[in-house]
């Protein structure tokens, strides 16, 4: 059997109208229930492996933060990749999909700044100075993002690694950015649960 080429892949499906298929828009209205909580919001652009998109949409459903996921995608949307990373945590997120990068900048909150997590940022995270409302941007696994989307961010930031490691996974990066941005904004969940709720069991 053929192993998956992941460059290959995101080429081929690129190319076609999957996208908008009625399958697809079948599991993006039963899949993902907007419960956004934070004004903190992540965006990635037109991303290319669906096991990170899933883990990031897990990832901003524990932290109560809302996605813009910008098309095209290297997936179809209801890969079931996309599923198993995501698992029933995708059922708490807020997602809005954008046909492109032009919808995308047409429909976000116009008081939301745009700030893109790059290798090639010039101001480290840790030194950064988010506002509770800003939108964190992730580039696409293959190709980062264009220069018009970096001349479109207020701010190029980038997390700092020890040399000769060139970048992190997409979904560890966002992680890592995810968080320390609602660290410093004061927007991480207080960990209380409902009266009667027990917690779960070890994280899967």
């Amino acid at each position: 059997m053929k192993k998956p080429n992941y460059a290959t892949d995101c080429r081929i499906n690129r190319q076609g109208t999957q996208y908008y298929t009625p399958t697809a828009d079948i599991a993006r209205d039963s899949f993902f229930q907007p419960q956004g909580k934070s004004p903190l919001r992540l965006a990635l652009y037109e991303p290319d492996i669906p096991q990170n998109t899933g883990a990031l949409l897990r990832l901003a459903a524990c932290l109560g933060v809302a996605v813009d996921l910008i098309e095209p995608f290297g997936f179809v949307f209801d890969d079931r990749r996309l599923k198993r990373a995501a698992l029933d945590y995708a059922a708490l997120a807020a997602v809005t999909r954008h046909a492109s990068w032009l919808s995308f900048l047409a429909e976000r909150p116009v008081d939301s700044r745009l700030v893109l997590l790059t290798t090639s940022g010039d101001v480290p995270l840790s030194r950064f100075a988010f506002a509770p409302g800003d939108t964190l941007l992730l580039g696409r696994e293959s190709a980062g993002v264009p220069p018009h989307v970096h001349a479109a961010a207020v701010a190029r930031v980038v997390i700092p690694l020890r040399p000769p490691a060139r970048s992190l996974n997409v979904a560890q990066a966002g992680a890592i950015a995810l968080y320390e941005a609602l660290r410093r904004t004061n927007q991480l969940p207080d960990g209380q649960l409902p009266d009667g709720q027990l917690p779960d069991g070890p994280a899967g």
